[in-house]
């Protein structure tokens, strides 16, 4: 059959199981499965077996579990008590005050934990009810929480990253590296635009009892950040100076974690066993949806769907900047309907010879991938974000997203910047030795 006919009738396939609520990880499998069925003559037990053995062998994999379970534990920690009592003292000379806790935070909490649903979850049960008790606008303290947390994604160590760098057969330690410059470019946008927003609504953000604390009070209240920081500095710079893998780094973030939750007398039998279960059903809904995408992939090499995509592409002539260009609605588009790490999966085989054929650096286009996986976290129907934001609130999804809205063009700019000066993601990657 036309690759053309086979790619719609499975594209129809996919989304009338995801609108129908079937596992994102399941509906891709059964793509798979009826797109062997319906358009080759394959074994398809057999072709199933290997593409699951194939998605799992990687010894890479193991960073994933361990990072998260790294961010498990320490959520469990008084981290989510301490964060926003160590940053208030600090943020009160800043226009927009406590706002920035919601960037700062989901800064430092990113760093910990690699996942934006969880950066979203643990700053927002801290942040937006202190920030409503003391009067600040709601708007903004909605959408700045929405637009930080996806910083989750892309300030390492980053789950997204792992599974990006096991697809495209990249270095994950120099992944890791690439995100650290445009993961602060994008908390000096957001925070750069609290201010200006500040600015145009005085009234909207109230004064604060400690604005004029002095320099040991603040200190006084930040130790409690010192020892997270200390973790996360340990983890990143043994990946930066090449004396740790990532996947070596990640179990000494485990262990650092441990120690951590062991001092601040949050390690008992109860945390350490939740943490653990957390990990394991957070990895393997991972590994699942690994699976599903690359059995279907197998399924669309079989079909020649990729080959006809990349000779139509190809066809086009475009530049690179145009073909960019296409790739950012195109994944714009997917993250309306699936999450972001089967936007990678799903995507990866087929978009890589395109991106090497444009001379791309694959280590750029990993962080340009995120930080567009970034946007489709608040981006409706299912922006992640968006849902685990209305549960702590009960607002109106699309109040959120009208509230998160410049956060979103925000990242778009970040984009461009990144395109304009490529050397933000690609030069800490060139300085560092990767064992």
């Amino acid at each position: 059959m036309d690759p053309v006919v086979a790619s719609v009738i499975l594209i129809i396939i996919l989304f009338t199981l995801l609108a129908s609520g079937v596992w994102v990880a399941l509906a891709l499998s059964m793509v798979g499965y009826f797109g062997l069925l319906l358009f080759t003559d394959v074994p398809i037990g057999s072709i199933m077996a290997t593409s699951a053995w194939g998605a799992t062998a990687s010894w890479m994999l193991t960073a994933l579990p361990l990072f998260i379970w790294m961010g498990e534990i320490l959520f469990r920690t008084r981290l989510s008590e301490e964060l926003f009592r160590g940053l208030a003292p600090w943020l009160t000379f800043l226009p927009g005050r406590l706002v920035h806790a919601n960037v700062i935070g989901s800064a430092i909490f990113a760093a910990v934990s690699g996942s934006s649903a969880a950066t979203a979850a643990t700053i927002g049960k801290m942040t937006l009810p202190e920030l409503k008790r003391r009067g600040y606008d709601r708007s903004i303290s909605v959408g700045s929480l929405a637009g930080a947390a996806t910083l989750g994604l892309l300030i390492p160590p980053s789950i997204i990253f792992i599974v990006y760098g096991i697809s495209a057969e990249v270095s994950i330690a120099r992944l890791f590296m690439a995100g650290v410059f445009p993961g602060i470019m994008l908390v000096i946008l957001f925070m750069s635009y609290i201010v200006i927003w500040a600015y145009f609504h005085p009234a909207a953000i109230p004064q604060e009892t400690n604005e004029y604390a002095t320099f040991a009070q603040k200190i006084e209240a930040s130790r409690g950040l010192i020892p997270i920081l200390v973790l996360i500095g340990s983890v990143l710079g043994s990946l930066y100076i090449g004396i740790a893998t990532a996947i070596e780094a990640a179990a000494l973030g485990v262990l650092g974690a441990l120690v951590l939750s062991w001092f601040s007398g949050t390690l008992s039998w109860r945390t350490f066993s939740d943490s653990l279960l957390g990990a394991v059903r957070t990895a393997c809904m991972i590994g699942f949806i690994l699976v599903g995408a690359a059995f279907l992939t197998m399924t669309m090499g079989f079909t020649h769907i990729p080959a006809a995509l990349a000779e139509w592409i190809n066809s086009l002539h475009l530049s690179t900047y145009a073909l960019l260009a296409v790739l950012t609605v195109f994944f714009g588009v997917l993250g309306c309907f699936l999450d972001g790490i089967s936007i990678v999966v799903l995507t990866t085989s087929v978009i890589l010879p395109m991106v090497k054929q444009a001379g791309i650096d694959l280590i750029w286009f990993g962080v340009y991938l995120v930080i567009v996986v970034e946007m489709a976290q608040i981006t409706p129907p299912v922006g992640f974000n968006l849902f685990v934001i209305q549960g702590l609130t009960g607002h109106n999804i699309f109040y959120i997203a009208r509230a998160t809205l410049p956060f979103f063009i925000l990242l778009g700019l970040a984009i461009l910047i990144l395109v304009a000066f490529p050397e933000i993601a690609t030069w800490l990657p060139k300085q560092m030795t990767t064992r």
